[in-house]
């Protein structure tokens, strides 16, 4: 790709630059020059003065300069000479490479693509037609994961995940802000939601035990074209919203598995109050102390089963019935009877949704 975007540009600038210039990859090799003998020579510039950056530098007889890249490889303009008109080159063709390369990876970065199908910024028509011109295979499925760090790290996120799915014909890792990292990977339409979730644990793993980096990870569905990674990539969002409010203890979350929990998210906050008010008529949810909240939930925990619970709570059995008929009074709800136990499970994740205040996408 390198030889093929500058060459073209330096042959038609060879006439109006009275030296010899180029370009240098980042292993300081010619990729292309207005001689074009010089190409595939390597250059032994020390990597310490290359990492100057935006300002100019004399290496032998060349004045070097780093082309400004917001994504991808570093490239390096050289031009023969060390006075004032070999600076002054350097400076303007630096300007119109940095130019060149950033509308060429703006049309043709396959990664650059993906993001803006996620993140909605390419129309549904265009998606097809932009597909075919960077040779998008169209027959294989893809999935989007979700990586969220949840401290700041002087740790690359970014860096790593790469160096984890190195294949970019394949998966793509895309940074979405300061703290989220998209993964879509390529995927088998008929994989299993257990193999993903295998895969995003791993992640999880080596992120946690190798850097220190505790991350949460959401999990989109399987699809099929890439028109519907957006999607994807928005149910990703929505397990990691999710999970933050039902799902605290859990790492990996994954949409297929939000069950109810999705229901009630995605329920106007209004009808909530409305059903709480209804469910509890007698008195209030905020009138159970903890120790009851802690009893409901090791009785939802085993099945409603009486005899378990009381043993896993190191209580005598009539000890926990005399604490499920105050809750019956208190509310009117008596757990021990299954409908009355769905309703007051439902309750309870309806008042956790509203007492969380999540952001919706």
């Amino acid at each position: 790709m390198s030889n093929r975007l500058f060459q073209p540009v330096i042959h038609q600038m060879k006439d109006a630059v009275d030296k010899t210039f180029g370009v240098l990859d980042s292993t300081f090799t010619v990729i292309a020059c207005s001689e074009l003998g010089k190409i595939g020579e390597t250059f032994g510039v020390d990597a310490s003065i290359a990492a100057i950056g935006t300002d100019s530098f004399q290496f032998e007889n060349y004045t070097c300069k780093v082309i400004a890249a917001n994504q991808g490889s570093s490239y390096m303009v050289f031009v023969e000479g060390t006075d004032l008109l070999a600076e002054k080159y350097c400076n303007i063709l630096t300007v119109a490479f940095a130019n060149i390369k950033f509308y060429y990876d703006d049309k043709y970065d396959r990664s650059n693509f993906i993001k803006n199908i996620i993140l909605d910024n390419i129309l549904p028509g265009d998606i097809y037609l932009k597909a075919r011109e960077l040779y998008f295979n169209n027959d294989v499925s893809h999935t989007a994961i979700l990586i969220r760090a949840t401290e700041p790290s002087d740790i690359s996120v970014y860096d790593i995940v790469q160096n984890l799915f190195p294949d970019k014909t394949k998966d793509f890792v895309i940074s979405i802000n300061e703290t989220d990292i998209a993964l879509i990977k390529e995927t088998k339409r008929d994989i299993e939601s257990k193999h993903i979730e295998n895969l995003a644990a791993t992640i999880a793993d080596t992120l946690s035990g190798e850097f220190y980096t505790h991350v949460v990870i959401g999990v989109g569905t399987t699809v099929d074209n890439l028109k519907d990674l957006a999607r994807s990539f928005k149910e990703a969002q929505t397990a990691l919203e999710v999970g933050k409010v039902f799902d605290t203890d859990k790492t990996i979350v994954c949409y297929d598995n939000l069950g109810i929990a999705r229901l009630i998210y995605q329920l106007p906050t209004t009808l909530c109050e409305t059903f709480l008010r209804e469910v509890f008529k007698r008195g209030s949810i905020e009138s159970l102390d903890q120790e009851t909240l802690f009893t409901i939930q090791r009785f939802f925990e085993n099945n409603l089963n009486v005899s378990e619970t009381s043993r896993k709570l190191f209580v005598h059995r009539n000890t926990l019935v005399y604490r499920l008929e105050k809750i019956k009074k208190i509310t009117g709800l008596d757990l021990r009877e299954f409908d009355h136990a769905i309703i007051f499970k439902i309750a309870l994740m309806v008042n956790k949704y509203l007492r969380s205040n999540p952001i919706k996408y």
